[in-house]
C-alpha cells in the first residue's frame, strides 16, 4: 500500500462508518467515444464512494454481445466527483476488474508499426475469414475461461504451440476530461490519461490523473482480458468488463500527467499519442515526472533521485508508436512525507 494512501483510508473508513460514503450500482445507457466535459453526467459521487460499473468492448458490444455503441472504445462515463477542482490529483483505485464474459477479440497479426516492413511483406495475409466475429472486419476469436481465468485462441490453431494464457484483465481507457474544450477521442493518449493500453492498469491499481475540470469527470471503457506490453498488433483481447471503483482527491498537487502505483511500484507515464513523436520524447517525459515526484513527494535530494532512477529504473513500452512507462520498486523508497 502506498504511503500517501495510508493516511487517506482512515479518512475513507471513518466516512463509511459515519454512514457518509456510498456504494453505487451504475448502468450507462449513453456511451462516448471523446473526453469532453460538455458530455452529460452519468453519476455524480464523492470520494470515498465506491462505483460498480461495466464497460462495452471496444467495438461497442456489451456481456451478452448486444451492440449498445458505436464502435471505437465506447466510454463509461463520465462521473463527478464532488470537491474535485482545476489543479487537485484524482485517485482511482480499481478495486475489482471482473471479466464478463467468454469472449474477446484481437487483430491477426503484428501491426506494421511494430515490424520492420521486410519482414512482414508476403509473410502472410492480413485477412482471416472476414466477418467472422464482428460484420465487416477481419478477426479473430478468443475463448475466455471465467472460472479457470484463461484465455485461448479458437482459431486459427497452430500445430506448434498451444495459445491459451492466463488472464489480466486491464482497463485501457481511463482519463478525465481534459482542459478548455479539448475533446480528444478515446483513440490517442495524453496528460488527462485516455486511452494509455498499459497493462498494469489492472486490479488493485490505483491511477493518479491531474484534474482540469470541476468534478474532474472521469471515464473508463476499453477492456483487455489480456495485453502483452507495447499493444504491438493494436489491440488487447478485447471484451466487456464489470469494474468496481472508489475515488479520493489530493487538493492542490504538481501533476502534469498520469501516474500508476501498484503493491510493488511507483510508475510515471510519458503519454503521449501514438505516431506523434518518438518514444524518446516519451521516456523523456516519464523518466522528468519520475525525478520531481520522487523530490517533491520522497524528499529525496535531486541528485539521489537522479542517482535512483539510473540504477533502479524499468522501463516499459506502453504503445509501440506512443507512450512510455518507469517504474520504481518501493522496496526502495523512503516514507512519502506527504
Amino acid at each position: 500500500m502506498f504511503s500517501y494512501l495510508l493516511i487517506l483510508i482512515p479518512n475513507i473508513a471513518s466516512a463509511q462508518t459515519a454512514g457518509q460514503s456510498q456504494t453505487y450500482q451504475v448502468t450507462a445507457d449513453s456511451f462516448y467515444n471523446t473526453f469532453f466535459h460538455r458530455h452529460p453526467v452519468l453519476k455524480r459521487i464523492r470520494p470515498g464512494d465506491i462505483v460498480r460499473t461495466k464497460t462495452l468492448d471496444a467495438a461497442g458490444y456489451d456481456e451478452k454481445g448486444v451492440k449498445k455503441a458505436m464502435t471505437g472504445n465506447p466510454l463509461t462515463g463520465s462521473f463527478y466527483v464532488e470537491g474535485a477542482e482545476p489543479g487537485d490529483i484524482l485517485i482511482v483505485h480499481l478495486r475489482k476488474l471482473t471479466m464478463n464474459r467468454n469472449w474477446g477479440f484481437t487483430a491477426y497479426r503484428l501491426g506494421l508499426f511494430s515490424l520492420l516492413p521486410s519482414t512482414i511483406e508476403g509473410l502472410y495475409p492480413n485477412r482471416y475469414k472476414d466477418s467472422l466475429v464482428i460484420p465487416g472486419r477481419t478477426l479473430l476469436p478468443w475463448d475466455i475461461d471465467l472460472k479457470t481465468k484463461t484465455v485461448k485462441l479458437r482459431e486459427p490453431i497452430s500445430k506448434t504451440i498451444r495459445l491459451e494464457f492466463p488472464a489480466k484483465p486491464m482497463l485501457g481507457c481511463i482519463g478525465v476530461a481534459p482542459g478548455g474544450e479539448f475533446a480528444p477521442t478515446s483513440g490517442p493518449a495524453g496528460s488527462y490519461g485516455g486511452n494509455l493500453d498499459y497493462n498494469e492498469i489492472g486490479e488493485g491499481a490505483y491511477v493518479i490523473l491531474p484534474v482540469y475540470h470541476p468534478g474532474a469527470l472521469l471515464f473508463i471503457g476499453d477492456a483487455h482480458a489480456l495485453q502483452g506490453d507495447g499493444e504491438p498488433t493494436g489491440n488487447g483481447i478485447e471484451t466487456s468488463m464489470e469494474v468496481e471503483f472508489q475515488v479520493e482527491i489530493k487538493k492542490k498537487g504538481n501533476l502534469t500527467g498520469p501516474r500508476v502505483e501498484t503493491n510493488d511500484y511507483i510508475i510515471s507515464i510519458g503519454s503521449q499519442p501514438e505516431f506523434v513523436s518518438s518514444l524518446d520524447r516519451a521516456l523523456q517525459m516519464a523518466t522528468s515526472d519520475m525525478a520531481n515526484w520522487l523530490v517533491q513527494d520522497y524528499g529525496l535530494e535531486p541528485w539521489a533521485a537522479h542517482m535512483l532512477i539510473g540504477y533502479q529504473a524499468q522501463y516499459h513500452v506502453i504503445t509501440v508508436a506512443g507512450s512510455m512507462a518507469l517504474k520504481i520498486p518501493k522496496k526502495y523508497l523512503p516514507a512519502k512525507r506527504n
